[in-house]
């Protein structure tokens, strides 16, 4: 009998798509989960009236154990709405920017690059920024992660970012990216005129180009008013570019696995 470890075990990944920006997954024998949004549908007034029109593909008393949330920012409800913002406490670690670890007690807080061990995980902070460049005095601080963990794929958690310069500064930085979730749809609440707040169809392609032949999950394109793009938009460009093979949507609600 050989005594070889089977290393194929490591190079899955389970994921669930839950709705809008919202993903449960598992990585490095933890689960994580990124801006969880778990209210049914409604209004949330603010600097812009954001209509959310889609409720959860699971409701958060079916989510389980959260060892990792990893938090984009905490300023817009899209990305962190009431339901999801109770269920923080309840969670082993909590990961955000800065800015919301002054607002929200149990946050620990990521400047750009900097990095924290979470189990056998290592946990970067990267760029992000939600909307054209200067955007940050009226959409705020935002941020991406990168996960990494000896034998396992390097995973990117891009949040709501817009600018594909910032993920090719990652790139260059970190190295290969083997899976990337990014957060997509041309969100686009009016603040900036027609430049979008989030990846769009073209520039979608584009961070999918610099991040090599990573594989890319788009969430966060439907469930809100805001969203400008469909997913069947954005695949259409994903085969246009001859990129087809790099994307795979997920069905929100449906567990699948994936190699990497």
């Amino acid at each position: 009998m050989s005594n070889a470890i089977d290393t194929t075990a490591t190079r899955t990944i389970d994921i669930l798509h839950i709705g809008g920006p919202t993903v449960r997954f598992r990585y490095g024998n933890l689960t994580w989960l990124t801006d969880p949004t778990f209210d049914e549908p409604g209004d949330y007034p603010g600097g812009v009236t954001l209509h959310k029109l889609t409720g959860p593909a699971v409701p958060v008393t079916e989510i389980g154990q959260i060892d990792v949330v990893l938090l984009s920012h905490d300023q817009h409800a899209d990305n962190l709405d009431d339901s999801g913002r109770a269920l923080l406490p309840s969670a082993g670690h909590v990961l955000s920017t800065p800015g919301a670890a002054e607002r929200i007690e149990g946050v620990a807080g990521l400047e750009n690059w900097a990095t924290t061990q979470i189990g056998d995980v290592t946990v970067t902070g990267v760029p992000a920024l939600h909307g054209p460049e200067g955007c940050e005095p009226v959409t705020g601080i935002v941020t991406g992660f990168i996960l990494q963990s000896p034998g396992l794929p390097t995973v990117y958690v891009s949040g709501d970012n817009a600018a594909v310069d910032r993920v090719e500064q990652i790139v260059a930085r970190i190295g290969r990216i083997d899976l990337a979730i990014l957060n997509v749809g041309a969100a686009n609440p009016g603040r900036f005129g027609d430049s979008d707040v989030t990846l769009n169809g073209r520039t979608a392609v584009e961070a999918a180009a610099a991040l090599g032949d990573a594989l890319i999950i788009p969430v966060h394109a439907e469930g809100w008013a805001h969203f400008s793009e469909p997913l069947d938009y954005l695949a259409r460009n994903f085969q246009y570019a001859g990129r087809a093979a790099q994307l795979r949507i997920p069905v929100a609600g449906e567990t699948f696995t994936v190699s990497v």
